[in-house]
């Protein structure tokens, strides 16, 4: 057994291999691959899944990673390799049977055409001439996108594999991984059933074993095994004497959660439809072998002694087989051949779990990753482990996204069945999970429910969006109503909190928002290496700063207080920021998440120093307290840190204290707003507003693939200051214009879009795609439907006349001035 590897990656199935061989690719050779199973059928899901790849995602980043599966899998290399497919480009056809699928796969459209897949929607005839075995009177129509197929992930696997091995990769099937061996906070030893293994790197790959493997380690992999039904039937009628595997395009009945695909003259069916079979993890065997051969079994059967296949439970099929034979008749007259209960893995959020671990440095994971993406993965792991990062970003897949809570086994558990539940309901960008909840309140919770309150959630966290209690604030405003989807969560309250914020005061809780406490003697010098401002100033100013990765694109943006000589509060977008503060502090630097133990409201609009005057044992006035200033002092008998800032363009203050005084803070506000016309706002409300400001909020405007410069942002960049990560290669950026840049549109014909949008050239007949919206709402101060959009650099001008499609149709919309309301800042700085 080898004694050693530089990076040891621990699963051979499609995305340890996939990961390998790219680390091969990029120069990295000195990497082990091992699993408990044979090679290359290793009897992980990548063994029995049947291959389906639909790329078209409500993610642009499961999207990419999808296109990059397809890419890959078609090359020329591994078919050549293994002689035969490795990808069958047949395509994919999604159906509609009810009127709200069809509209949602014009929306779904929408989303290919904005991530760069090519995709139209097929008339049922259309979608007979494709798969004459259809009832054709059943559907409305389809979405039909021709690079779609079926992948081969044994043939994949083996065919990476050659290629890596003759690059120096070193494959070892059946050795189990039995413990590891942690110093300082890394694994410097992997113990297995064949020997002891020095590495500088592990990357678990293993897919259902993984959280039991992570446990060895002391890393929590927040993932559950769940069990899905896939049928093989005996021959059915009406196939074409096929020269391949498959020639029709693979089909999704989404309406039934269900899909089917060809195989020779059969059927392979799978089904969501059933109540959801979660498998502990410690319950699982491990792996026996399934043959072994290039052929097993992918999509044909021939699960039989594979860990990762449960015992076919007929009844539970009952349904979905009734539904299969409505669609396609011809299925009334073939049977059930043989079916499997297959386990893959599920998350709380629906994505997976990549990158490195929060516990232990060098222990990274590639985790609940399904054939679709799993060579995309493969490929940006690699980028990742070689580069410093991964090629495309990966934010809403890192692993360290998850907050304590949702790593706990009841949380885990309950979210990651709902993800399964869900897998092809048509859900709405705002819509909320049900269960568990409340999980995560602010001290204010209690009186949120007095006023009606109707809370979204976000990483636990119950939000107000707004208050019942003011809806008839709505009467006598004009207050234009976005369409059904998009003003699915916009009733005119919204509106109403919106337009009295602007007119009066508001009190919006804003707890949810991630911060720590950052102190020590090497306080100032971590923060000042990690972000773009000038943070070396007095106690009492607050900066609105960024965080840059090595290739000088943004990888956060924070607003950081300076409290005290030692002592920074830093307003954060979510773990992983909290995580980046971490890995770079040395022993002179605390880092601590202060979100929980604290709490903020945000008093904001005209009447804001009104209220908070009286109530203050400090003078507010503008000058004494100025804007991005900080202090802190009493609110009546309540301790606050007062900070000047306004995220909704607006005179105001965010006011913290420790959660014991929440509930007085709020009640002395609002009973000393009572007189001002002050009103609680909701989440709604600070949106619209934000979006009038021009503010960009991370992770949904811009995130790692973009500059500063590209995001409106360069004003937040200071490079006068000295060095900081990612400055060197942020001024060779800027010895060249940007090719994009992230702009405020105004929707001509006032529609209200939501988001991930495609956006046109109408100039431009026959080009795909030049961009897609990022946010948007009714501007209700403005009276006009904003979006903000990204767009090519040319076309980026004010008054530029561009399309944005929604639900199928063309709207017409302009660059304009931005921010759209109070562009010299005057509303904030009275």
């Amino acid at each position: 057994m080898d004694a050693s590897a530089h990076v040891l990656v621990i699963g051979a199935g499609i995305v340890g291999t996939s990961t390998a061989y790219h680390l091969a690719l990029r120069g990295c050779t000195d990497v082990l691959v091992v699993d408990q199973g044979p090679l290359p059928a290793t009897g992980g899901s990548s063994s029995h899944a049947p291959g389906l790849v639909f790329q078209t995602n409500a993610s642009q980043t499961m999207t990419q990673l999808a296109a990059s599966t397809v890419e890959q899998l078609r090359s020329d290399e591994l078919t050549g390799e293994v002689g035969a497919p490795c990808f069958y480009p047949v395509g994919g056809i999604e159906v509609a049977t009810t009127g709200a699928r069809w509209d949602d796969l014009h929306r779904k459209h929408g989303l290919a055409t904005a991530w760069g897949v090519a995709a139209q929607l097929l008339t049922p005839a259309e979608v007979a001439a494709r798969i004459p075995q259809l009832d054709v009177g059943r559907i409305h129509g389809g979405l039909h996108v021709a690079s779609d197929g079926i992948a081969k992930p044994v043939r994949a696997v083996e065919a990476m594999a050659r290629r890596a091995r003759r690059l120096g990769v070193r494959f070892h099937g059946y050795t189990e991984v039995t413990g590891f061996d942690v110093v300082g906070g890394r694994v410097r030893s992997v113990r297995t059933s064949r020997g002891v293994i020095a590495v500088d790197t592990v990357l678990c790959c293993a897919g259902i074993w993984g959280p039991r493997l992570g446990r060895l380690a002391g890393v929590s992999i927040p993932v559950q095994p769940l069990a899905h039904q896939y049928v093989v039937t005996t021959s059915v009628p009406g196939f074409a004497e096929p020269t391949d595997e498959v020639a029709e395009p693979i089909l999704r009945h989404q309406d039934r959660s269900m899909y089917l695909r060809q195989i020779h003259d059969r059927y392979g069916i799978g089904s969501y439809q059933h109540h959801p079979m979660p498998v502990a993890a410690d319950d699982l065997a491990a792996t026996a072998a399934p043959g072994g051969g290039l052929e097993a079994p992918s999509g044909g059967g021939g699960w039989a002694g594979m860990a990762s296949v449960h015992p076919f439970t007929p009844d539970d099929f009952k349904q979905a087989w009734a539904d299969a034979c409505d669609l396609v008749p011809a299925l009334h007259h073939a049977e059930l051949a043989e079916g499997m209960n297959g386990l893959f893995l599920f998350t709380a959020d629906g994505m997976p779990v990549l990158g490195p671990s929060a516990e232990v440095g060098n222990f990274w994971t590639a985790e609940a990753v399904w054939i679709t993406h799993g060579p995309g993965v493969g490929k940006a792991m690699a980028e990742w482990l070689v580069d410093g990062r991964p090629g495309i970003d990966l934010r809403a897949a890192d692993g360290r996204r998850f907050e304590r809570f949702a790593h706990s086994p009841a949380y885990v558990s309950a979210r990651s069945q709902q993800s399964f539940r869900e897998v092809y309901d048509i859900i709405h960008p705002q819509q909320p999970p049900e269960q568990p909840r409340p999980l995560r309140a602010s001290p204010f919770y209690a009186r949120q429910q007095q006023l009606g309150a109707v809370f979204l959630e976000a990483n636990g966290w119950e939000r107000p969006h707004w208050y019942e209690a003011n809806a008839h604030l709505a009467d006598g405003r004009e207050l234009p109503a976005p369409g059904q989807w998009a003003g699915r969560y916009v009733p005119p309250v919204v509106g109403a909190e919106h337009q009295i914020t602007r007119e009066r005061v508001a009190c919006f809780d804003m707890t949810p928002l991630p911060r720590a406490e950052v102190t020590g003697p090497g306080a100032l010098g971590l923060l000042q290496r990690l972000t773009t401002g000038e943070l070396d100033r007095p106690s009492g100013y607050v900066s609105y700063t960024l965080m840059l990765d090595t290739t000088g694109r943004i990888r956060s943006d924070i607003t950081v207080a300076r409290l005290a000589a030692d002592r920074f509060q830093v307003g954060l977008n979510g773990p992983r920021d909290l995580a980046w503060l971490r890995e770079h502090a040395d022993d002179r630097v605390a880092v601590r998440d202060a979100t929980g133990g604290s709490c903020c409201i945000g008093l904001w609009g005209p009447r804001a120093r009104d209220v908070l005057a009286p109530l203050a044992s400090a003078d507010v006035s503008h000058e004494a307290l100025r804007p991005f200033r900080a202090a802190d002092f009493m609110v009546g008998e309540v301790p606050v840190t007062a900070l000047r800032l306004s995220y909704v363009g607006e005179l105001g203050w965010e006011l913290y204290t420790s959660a014991e005084f929440g509930l007085r803070l709020w009640d002395l506000l609002m009973t000393a707003g009572a007189e001002h016309g002050a009103i609680a706002a909701g989440r709604g409300a600070f949106t619209g507003m934000r979006i009038e400001k021009g503010y960009r909020a991370w992770g949904t405007d811009m995130w790692s693939e973009h500059t500063p410069d590209e995001a409106g942002l360069g004003f937040a960049v200071k490079p006068s200051k000295g060095d900081f990560l990612g400055r060197s290669a942020l001024l060779r950026r800027r010895e060249r214009p940007p090719t994009r840049r992230l702009r405020c549109l105004t929707v001509d014909d006032g529609t209200v879009v939501l988001g991930s949008e495609p956006v046109f050239d109408p100039d431009g007949a026959g080009r795909g795609a030049i961009g897609f919206v990022t946010s948007a709402a009714y501007g209700y101060t403005v009276g006009r439907s904003l979006a903000l959009a990204w767009l090519p650099a040319e076309l980026a001008e004010e008054g530029t006349a561009i399309e944005i499609g929604y639900f199928g149709r063309r709207h017409r919309a302009t660059v304009s001035s931005d921010p759209a309301f109070d562009p010299s800042m005057l509303r904030m700085r009275c």
